[in-house]
């Protein structure tokens, strides 16, 4: 049992016997470590229902646990109005030092997911389209949690649903067959650019003749209808467009997805789909469109589309396939979490209110995991307008940046100044685009994390070359920083996955980091003379594990050297 189980059951117990019937009591860890490793406001929660002064009941409590003497506890203050701060005991610490070392990368993981299963859709780029900054945020948020669910025991599908579908495919064939060469494009260095270059020119064109936003409707309905002309342009871009998302998936170092479908896939599909909508009659056609309609008053929901008066499918339609398909191919036990851009929370709530009318999956089983977006001080990036940042120019400068300090490191530098930068912030936050920001090597950074890696990497080696082994012996005289908050991860680890929230790591590990930074300006650890140097070098050891499988939640990666 944990400390704070171990703590909650003797206090539930006292405050029943007071009289509170279901009593709740929550944990939380002091801002300032000085004020102990636990505390509480139960008292102040309680004190008012039960007519004492929260203080008084304060000292109640701390009585009541003092004398079922939990070894784990050394000492309870209280504080403020009513606040009972804990202080762990030393014992507590070194065997929370044995057991990281003991553990070692599999220390912060757990088996709250087992036999659990959950389905992560996270990238979804648009086929013809390069990567920009913006594809950046689905891809590492969904990464990160996609790890996090994984390292909690979950079995985990990562799903990448390509939009290879739509209106946008029939404004692109019209480009190409008005301004491009299919075989020149073909044979491009960068091919995907040349197809944005000609989508542009589509929309600066339409904007001159509106007749051409009718035309790309028209040649999107042949692609529905198999036409051999729009087919064959259709798969030349998909085929093009996929040799790029697997380049630049092996320069983010993502892990590889076991699904990759686009929504063409569910195109044979969809039928399936009208007949259950039918079927649980909750649609009706409007205008020559089939819609579903929900209670507005209960959901404050709006219709959702789902084809076009023309008869062409939308993006509802293909989504609810997807859904279906899964749901046969997965089971009906599997959460299925949407990592897109939070612009589309409604749109997500019409679909899973439509799943559950529909009978495919519960609302508890569908997460929406909303981002915000990369924008600039002026305002939104778009492709269609042509003022985006390309991912692999910012790739390509952060490397050339790295470079700058260690040709042998600069790959995985970037990479850490990169993605730390995105993770370290809750992810329904909008992101103003920054060159120095999202390329920083300095300060709170990846950078700055892989360098404190590596420094307990340089100790560790000094200390085997001084045949020093790392101990979590019983001589500690006093916890200080580090102790108190390396034992934390595994309740890090847990949070950031219940809440699909991968900051929580990112800004543990930066705390983490200042405070073996201090201790390690602060302490001679490798010292053969010195007793205490094993447990030193064991605590150094221990950092090492957290800040790397930490690092490796975030799909960073851990040089030895910097």
């Amino acid at each position: 049992m944990s400390i704070t189980n171990q703590l909650k059951t003797i206090i539930i117990e006292l405050l029943t016997e007071l009289g509170i019937e279901n009593p709740s009591v929550s944990f939380e860890h002091p801002t300032e470590l000085v004020h102990g490793d636990y505390s509480t406001n139960v008292a102040m929660v309680y004190a008012k229902e039960l007519k004492k002064n929260p203080r008084v009941l304060a000292e109640e409590v701390k009585k009541y646990i003092q004398n079922q003497k939990p070894d784990t506890i050394e000492n309870i203050e209280i504080a403020g109005p009513g606040f009972i701060n804990f202080f762990l005991s030393k014992q507590f610490f070194v065997d929370s030092l044995k057991h990281i070392i003991r553990e070692g990368d599999q220390f912060g993981s757990n088996q709250d997911g087992a036999g659990k299963k959950v389905l992560v859709e996270y990238s979804s780029p648009n086929i013809a389209k390069p990567f920009t900054v913006g594809h950046l945020r689905s891809t590492i948020i969904g990464d990160a949690v996609a790890n996090l669910l994984a390292f909690s025991g979950y079995t985990v599908i990562r799903d990448n649903h390509l939009g290879d579908w739509g209106t946008q495919f029939g404004k692109l064939i019209v480009a190409i067959k008005k301004w491009g060469d299919f075989e020149a494009i073909k044979k491009s260095q960068t091919p995907i650019k040349e197809l944005v270059d000609l989508y542009v020119k589509f929309h600066d064109e339409a904007e001159k003749d509106a007749s051409l936003e009718d035309e790309g409707r028209a040649w999107f309905t042949k692609l529905e209808q198999g036409d051999s002309d729009a087919r064959a342009l259709w798969q030349m871009c998909v085929a093009l467009s996929m040799q790029e998302f697997d380049r630049i998936y092996a320069r983010l170092r993502v892990s590889a997805f076991d699904t990759a479908l686009g929504e063409s896939f569910f195109e044979d599909k969809m039928a399936a789909v009208l007949v259950d909508v039918k079927a649980t009659n909750i649609a009706k056609e409007s205008e020559g469109a089939y819609l579903i309609f929900f209670d507005e008053e209960k959901t404050k929901l709006p219709p959702l589309m789902l084809t076009k008066k023309d008869g062409s499918s939308l993006y509802a339609l293909r989504d609810l396939a997807a859904d279906r398909y899964r749901r046969e191919t997965y089971g009906t036990d599997i959460t299925i979490i949407n990592e897109v851009g939070a612009e589309q929370s409604q749109y997500f709530r019409q679909i899973f209110e439509a799943e559950e009318l529909l009978g495919y999956f519960p609302k508890s089983q569908r997460v929406h995991i909303g981002h915000g977006l990369y924008r600039f001080a002026e305002g939104k990036m778009s492709t269609r307008k042509g003022n985006v940042i390309w991912l692999d120019d910012i790739l390509n400068e952060a490397e050339k940046r790295a470079g700058e300090l260690n040709e042998a490191t600069k790959t995985d530098v970037a990479l850490a100044a990169i993605k730390f930068n995105d993770l370290k912030r809750e992810a329904i936050k909008d992101i103003v685009f920054d060159w120095d920001e999202i390329l920083n090597l300095h300060g709170d950074t990846g950078p700055y994390l892989q360098y404190a890696h590596a420094r307990c990497v340089s100790v560790l080696e000094k200390a085997r070359e001084s045949l020093i082994e790392p101990v979590a012996t019983d001589t500690l005289q006093q916890a200080g920083s580090v102790e108190k908050l390396v034992y934390r991860f595994p309740e890090i680890v847990s949070r950031a996955t219940s809440e699909y929230a991968p900051h929580y790591i990112a800004t543990y590990l930066i705390e983490l980091a200042h405070a073996f930074s201090t201790y390690y300006a602060e302490t001679k650890i490798v010292d053969p003379e010195d007793h205490l140097s094993p447990y030193k070098v064991g605590l150094t050891k221990a950092v090492k594990i957290v800040l790397k499988n930490g690092l490796s939640l975030l799909g960073i990666p851990t040089p030895e050297k910097m």
